[in-house]
Order: C-alpha cells, then sequence, then structure tokens
C-alpha cells in the first residue's frame, strides 16, 4: 500500500490541488452571492430566488464535494511516506488553517440555509467583511506549506 501512494504521489497531489482552487473559488463567490442577497433589499421575489438558486448549486454542486476531495487527498498526501515531517511547524499551522477554513465553509452553509427561507441576517457590509476570512487564511496556509517559515 505505501508503495502504490508512494507511486501514485503526483496524481493525488494534482487532484488535490485542483480540488483546493474549486473549493477556494467558491469560498471566495458565495460570500459575495451573500452581499448582493443582502443589498437586493428582498422586494424583487425573481432576484431573492435566483439568489438562492445559485447560493445553493455554487453550494451542493462544487464547494461541498471539492472540501471533501480535498480533505480526503489530504489526509492520504499526509500518510504518504516523506512526505510530512510532523516534527516542523509549517504542517500544524496549514492544519489550523485548513480546520478554520472548514468552520469558515460550515458558517457559510449555515447562512445559506437560513437564507433559504428568511432574509440574510447579516448586512451587505458585513458579509463583504467575512469575504475577506478565506483570503486571509490562504495566504498562511501557501506560506505555511511554501516558504516555510518555522
Amino acid at each position: 500500500m505505501i508503495d502504490l501512494l508512494s507511486v501514485l504521489y503526483p496524481w493525488i497531489k494534482s487532484v488535490h490541488v485542483m480540488a483546493v482552487i474549486a473549493w477556494m473559488a467558491g469560498l471566495f463567490y458565495l460570500p459575495r452571492l451573500f452581499v448582493y442577497h443582502a443589498e437586493s433589499g428582498g422586494e424583487n421575489v425573481e432576484m431573492i430566488a435566483t439568489f438562492r438558486t445559485m447560493e445553493r448549486k455554487l453550494h451542493k454542486v462544487i464547494m461541498n464535494p471539492a472540501m471533501m476531495t480535498t480533505w480526503v487527498l489530504g489526509l492520504i498526501l499526509a500518510a504518504t511516506p516523506g512526505v510530512v515531517d510532523w516534527g516542523a511547524v509549517w504542517p500544524w499551522i496549514k492544519a489550523v488553517g485548513v480546520i478554520a477554513m472548514t468552520v469558515f465553509h460550515v458558517w457559510c452553509s449555515r447562512q445559506r440555509r437560513v437564507m433559504e427561507t428568511a432574509p440574510p441576517p447579516l448586512s451587505g457590509r458585513r458579509y463583504r467583511a467575512m469575504n475577506e476570512v478565506p483570503t486571509l487564511l490562504m495566504v498562511a496556509i501557501v506560506v505555511a506549506v511554501i516558504v516555510r517559515p518555522f
């Protein structure tokens, strides 16, 4: 099994990176949809229905599968011998960042569920601020993995 992980490593890593890109795209876009949804005023029923459809499809069709693929393949990569030095600090920073990204994903999911049947609970300005969270986490994760400052 270990030999198989080593042989498949470039393929697993490639699909992992593609899944991360798809997940991040969703994490950047869904809060932006929340901004537009919150700022639409709620008068245009057709527009609200469109936002709800876009938010639901983005979350269920792109974000959820991408997050699950990211996690599964990331854990497989971490289990591949010689890939991660758990004595270093960088994998722990990455792990905390990925967990925080997952918490943000769950937060977005809950916001979306509320907005399925009710007006947005937060203002457009608040959703704009929350839209910065995945960017900050991405910076921390990428620097930890690529630069390895610790």
